[in-house]
């Protein structure tokens, strides 16, 4: 056996998707790529001919999943709005209405703490150097650790809330129906 193979375990790092099929290996690269990237980019990370990094990024294109930026040669990069919706779709299948109203009334429990904590709308309104030199409880690291959490909580408070709102939607087109 080889160094580069792994008996039975996970691949090694150098080659995170050398055991996947070619459109795992293309979907897995497109989920970390940041910026719009070539097919031949795409094609070399994924270890694939660019003429099938082509074929499937045009289906990725067509459900989404990439956005195609034309150009010479076009680039592609992730559609994170879909990935967004996907996360959304997945959390209103997997829980009840009443689980999804819990979970944003907890959400905004903790929102509501941090407003009152840091006596601001949101964490993009905190001074985080004045709000621990202020604090003789907070150091510099729990104040940026309590605004990330925040953000955090911010935005996943607003994807279970679009989560409720589309299990009551569904729910009243099938009573009504």
């Amino acid at each position: 056996m080889s160094e580069t193979d792994a008996p039975d375990g996970p691949p090694l790092f150098e080659e995170p998707f050398s055991s996947d099929d070619v459109e795992q290996r293309i979907y897995g690269t497109i989920l970390q790529t940041r910026e719009p990237t070539t097919a031949s980019a795409i094609a070399d990370s994924a270890d694939c001919d660019p003429k099938t990094a082509r074929k499937y990024l045009g289906w990725f294109d067509d459900l989404g999943i990439v956005t195609r930026h034309d150009g010479h040669p076009a680039t592609y990069e992730r559609n994170d709005a879909y990935f967004e919706w996907r996360r959304t779709n997945q959390l209103a299948a997997d829980h009840s209405v009443e689980d999804l109203q819990d979970r944003v009334r907890e959400l905004t429990t903790r929102i509501t703490e941090y407003e009152e904590t840091y006596d601001a709308a949101s964490p993009a309104a905190v001074d985080a150097v004045a709000a621990a030199e202020g604090s003789d409880e907070r150091t510099i690291d729990d104040v940026y650790s309590d605004l990330g959490d925040w953000a955090t909580a911010r935005e996943e408070r607003d994807r279970y809330e679009r989560a409720r709102q589309q299990r009551t939607g569904g729910e009243r087109e099938q009573a009504s129906g």
